[in-house]
């Protein structure tokens, strides 16, 4: 592009600019080509609404709205019947039906309506109100008036529980736990209306009535019982009563009817039961929460099963099943039916950590059950429902109250561990437990007595360890020189013979070493699943802690180390390095006592690895728990010292040298063991044997 064209478009541009600026509109010539424009949107829309036609009713439609009327209103002594839904309201005088729709808080005449007259921005809305309501009666019949009302909540509470009973479903869409605390709140709700529901199917032959879509009345029949009545116009009624009585947990609730085989037929035998929860977070720390949640359901005379707690998981059951129970941590909501549920489809949904909602929420549980139905009794069904924590005592507590003729096995709701592990936590663990908690209340102070009852039990166990193991430390010397004299492979079996001859002169044992951890072994994976599970520790605290039952972090950190978060967290506890450190001196006292450490020098480093490795997994389990390994390693550690000062050791070897001196006999242990150690040299020497006789024929 040259200079002279380039010079032209910018004069065609500065006159093009100069024209618009001297031909722009004034202030009051715009203003008035903005009313001129609302005045003509205004005009197109007057228009519009004397042209509109709305949809109109058929007459089919109509005779069957009369139906409506004749078959589910209600007639007075002049023999005017009245049908009222809330949204339609139709009187029915000998064949002149009447009334009014009434939408979005705005009435407007029935027969307007039928008649296709009605001309308004909501006349459309009326007839679909009018042609739901027909329709409505079609599929749910005497109970379609029930469809539409206003919801109204009534509170039932005692000292230990607070529920909200709301008229829409008649169910219960908020129980809080009163004397327990949220991290981030001051009750713990077991139920919100947001989030759950549940209600009974009832069945006919070609129609299906869920409960949790009507408005029931509700009836405060006294201050611990509240009735959720329908009357229907057949002379049926229905209804869900809840009893919470004074100090407990449990709530009465009774499916409760009258001439309902006017609605629901003689020969249906079952109904329905769906029971929907989102499972809030309780705890500050989301790892044990969600590890010890899931939907666990107990078969009738029989044993307690549970879904997968760490993964997505559901069941087909088509077993009678006695409870079905929706389990966090330390608190469950259990319900409880008088006979049982036929079968059941359970499904639970982890609501991974990031999605939506995982801040709040941990799973996703569903259940759908089928019970044992009559249209003819009064009282078809009652349950038990349970709000409440995950306590032994208690849970146990219901079991002859209950179900005389079954044990509820409720406590199965806090894992204990394998069987025999669960018996040391039910008989030893939970009894004194509980005993020491009705005199003493810090629950630090608790844990340390029981630590030392425990170690006191085990003590004669404890004594005879040590003093095989200062035997083993005073013959370290002669098993020196019995490895010097039988060196290599091929004197490994002489070598093992005159070693196991010492000991049996000496009266030591390598193994006896083993046998006070063997037996503290069990009491040690009692104690890991005790801890984390005892409700009782929830909130405690104790010197720094602030909960016995949490991580007892004294240093923290956001950043998120893949693998490392997972096991580790993302912080250090305090009790859980102490007691690593408890463990590496133990280990250290431990490998000293040890005769034969010195010909294993590439065991060392296992031995103060294992310390380190609990660190890692022990540092996200409880305080209260790391507090227990600590003190117990503490006086382990101690005992150690004290024997090693009031035992002679001069005084052992006397004693040894004694006991070398009384005749052996051999028992059949031992005589087997060399029996097998001559085999397998002679099998040695034989191989030995052919491997010269080949090297000969070469």
């Amino acid at each position: 592009m040259d200079k002279n064209t380039l010079t032209g478009l910018l004069l065609m541009g500065v006159i093009i600019f100069g024209f618009m600026w001297l031909n722009r509109p004034s202030e009051e010539e715009m203003q008035a080509r903005k009313q001129q424009i609302e005045n003509q949107t205004e005009i197109q829309t007057a228009s519009a609404v004397e042209t509109l036609t709305f949809d109109s009713l058929s007459q089919s439609e109509k005779s069957q709205l009369i139906n409506v009327v004749k078959m589910y209103g209600t007639a007075n002594a002049d023999g005017i019947i009245t049908y009222n839904n809330g949204e339609v309201e139709a009187v029915l005088s000998g064949t002149t039906l009447t009334g009014r729709v009434t939408v979005t808080d705005t009435a407007i005449n029935l027969v307007d309506v039928l008649e296709g007259k009605a001309v308004s921005a909501i006349a459309s809305k009326a007839v679909c109100a009018v042609r739901s309501t027909v329709n409505n009666v079609g599929k749910y019949r005497d109970f379609a008036q029930y469809l539409s009302g206003e919801e109204k909540v009534l509170t039932l509470e005692n000292d230990l529980l607070k529920l909200a009973i709301s008229s829409k479903g008649a169910m219960i869409t908020e129980a809080k736990l009163k004397n327990y605390t949220q991290y981030d709140a001051p009750e713990v709700p077991l139920i919100s209306g947001d989030t759950d529901s549940y209600g009974f199917i009832l069945n006919t032959n070609d129609a299906r009535y869920n409960t949790s879509e009507f408005y029931f009345n509700p009836i405060m029949e006294n201050d611990s019982t509240v009735l959720m009545a329908m009357s229907l116009s057949s002379g049926a009624k229905f209804g869900i009563r809840y009893t919470l009585p004074a100090d407990s947990y449990m709530v009465k609730m009774e499916v409760v009817q009258q001439n309902m085989t006017r609605a629901i037929p003689s020969n249906i035998t079952d109904m329905g039961f769906t029971w929907c929860q989102k499972l809030s977070r309780h705890e500050k720390g989301r790892m044990f929460e969600e590890r010890n949640s899931g939907i666990y359901y107990k078969y009738s005379k029989d044993n307690v099963d549970n879904l997968s707690e760490t993964s997505n998981d559901s069941e087909r059951i088509n077993d009678r099943l006695k409870w079905i129970a929706f389990k966090n941590q330390f608190f469950s909501s259990v319900i409880i039916p008088d006979t049982y549920f036929i079968d059941a489809n359970l499904e639970s949904t982890v609501i991974e950590k990031g999605k939506p909602g995982s801040d709040k929420y941990l799973k996703s549980f569903v259940a759908n059950a089928d019970l044992e139905y009559s249209s003819e009794l009064s009282v078809p069904a009652s349950f038990h429902f349970f709000f409440g924590p995950n306590k032994y005592p208690l849970l146990s507590s219901y079991d002859g109250r209950i179900s005389p003729d079954e044990d509820l096995k409720l406590t199965r709701l806090i894992p204990l561990g394998w069987s025999f592990f669960r018996y040391i936590n039910t008989w030893i663990v939970i009894p004194i437990f509980d005993f020491l908690g009705k005199y003493i209340s810090n629950y630090g102070i608790i844990i340390l007595i029981l630590t030392i009852i425990i170690k006191i039990i085990l003590f004669p166990f404890t004594y005879k360890s040590l003093i095989s193991q200062a035997k083993m430390r005073l013959l370290a010397p002669d098993i020196k020189e019995i490895n010097d004299k039988y060196p290599g492979q091929e004197n490994a079996m002489t070598r093992s013979q005159k070693t196991m001859e010492l000991y049996s002169r000496a009266g030591a044992s390598p193994f006896s070493g083993c046998l006070p951890i063997l037996l503290q072994m069990p009491i040690l994976f009692a104690m890991f699943a005790f801890f984390p599970s005892c409700i009782e520790l929830r909130g405690e605290s104790f010197l720094w802690v602030k909960d016995l039952s949490a991580p007892d972090a004294i240093v923290s950190w956001t950043v998120q180390i893949p693998f490392i978060t997972n096991y580790f967290g993302n912080h250090i506890s305090l009790f859980c390095l102490l007691m690593t450190v408890t463990n590496i001196i133990y280990t250290r006292l431990t490998m000293q006592n040890q005769a034969s450490s010195q010909a294993m020098p590439g065991m060392k480093m296992m031995y103060y690895l294992m310390p380190l490795m609990f660190l890692v997994f022990f540092n996200n389990y409880a305080a209260g728990l790391s507090y227990y390994y600590f003190v117990s390693l503490l006086i382990t550690i101690i005992q150690t010292y004290v024997f090693r000062h009031f035992v002679s050791e001069e005084k052992l070897r006397e004693a040894m040298a004694r006991n070398a001196k009384k005749p052996k006999k051999k028992s059949g242990f031992m005589a087997r063991l060399e029996e097998a150690q001559r085999q397998q040299q002679a099998a040695l020497r034989e191989q030995q044997k052919k491997a010269n006789n080949s090297k000969g024929r070469r």
